[in-house]
């Protein structure tokens, strides 16, 4: 019971910094800083007061909308909400500390602007890679988990450094090579290979669909950070053991 009470406490709370990260990307996109100013509609302008801004919630209640201009509200800041609350609650079992779990929320958080902004816009905002890389450091240098980093650094980074400099950044951006940095700090060997497999793997499958339905052309760009986001996460929740506590909180004994 405890469990479940913390989870959804843990669940509003990320769906919150959710909101907070949508925030984030919009004024990333606009070349904005996110640290002031109060929440506004993008479409009138008008700031949000309280009612407006309760994630998931005030979404549905409004019917989408912007409660002044009456204009769709993008489905992108519900999505983000949930997700976030999502991936919060699913890294208590994967988190076996107080400090493994606050490094594997922040470095959620900051994989979600990467994930968004890469999606949309085809690049990966310094700011967060910089920002993640810095947080891999901390962990890295926190647990002493020395073992093996080459190793992690050869699969992941110089990797893919060989990739730009041989494709001149046809086959992969710098973006992708700086996340790459993070990637081996952050998850070490071999969980670093585990997450370049799942995103090589879903980049290819998903790649294929798009060219088979006409969306893609062989040569045309596909972002490669959400698939690196995805790998990583998946890499860093072990998914096997993450479905066996969700049914646990609800299992009636």
């Amino acid at each position: 019971m405890f469990d479940l009470f913390f989870a959804v406490i843990l669940f509003i709370f990320g769906s919150m910094i959710g909101s907070f990260l949508s925030c984030i990307v919009y004024r990333l996109e606009q070349g904005k800083s996110f640290l002031g100013g109060r929440s506004f509609c993008p479409k009138c302008r008008h700031y949000l007061s309280w009612t407006d801004l309760f994630p998931v919630l005030s979404y549905i209640f409004l019917g989408g909308r912007c409660r002044y201009c009456k204009q769709r509200i993008s489905p992108q800041y519900p999505l983000i909400e949930l997700a976030t609350g999502l991936l919060f609650v699913s890294f208590l079992s994967a988190s076996p500390s107080l400090p493994n779990l606050i490094f594997n929320l922040t470095a959620v958080s900051i994989l979600i602007i990467i994930f968004v902004f890469d999606l949309k816009h085809y690049i990966i905002p310094d700011g967060a890679v910089y920002l993640a890389i810095g947080l891999a450091l901390v962990r890295f240098f926190y647990f002493g988990n020395y073992e093996n980093i080459l190793y992690a650094l050869s699969f992941s980074f110089f990797f893919f450094l060989l990739l730009v400099l041989v494709s001149k950044g046809k086959w992969m951006g710098v973006g992708d090579v700086k996340f790459a940095l993070f990637m081996a700090f952050f998850l070490g060997w071999p969980n670093v290979l585990v997450a370049l497999f799942v995103s090589f793997v879903l980049g290819a499958l998903v790649g294929i669909f798009l060219v088979f339905r006409g969306k893609k052309s062989m040569s045309s760009e596909v972002p490669f950070g959400p698939f690196l986001v995805i790998g990583t996460l998946f890499a860093m929740l072990e998914g096997e053991k993450i479905v066996d506590w969700y049914t646990s909180l609800f299992l009636i004994q």
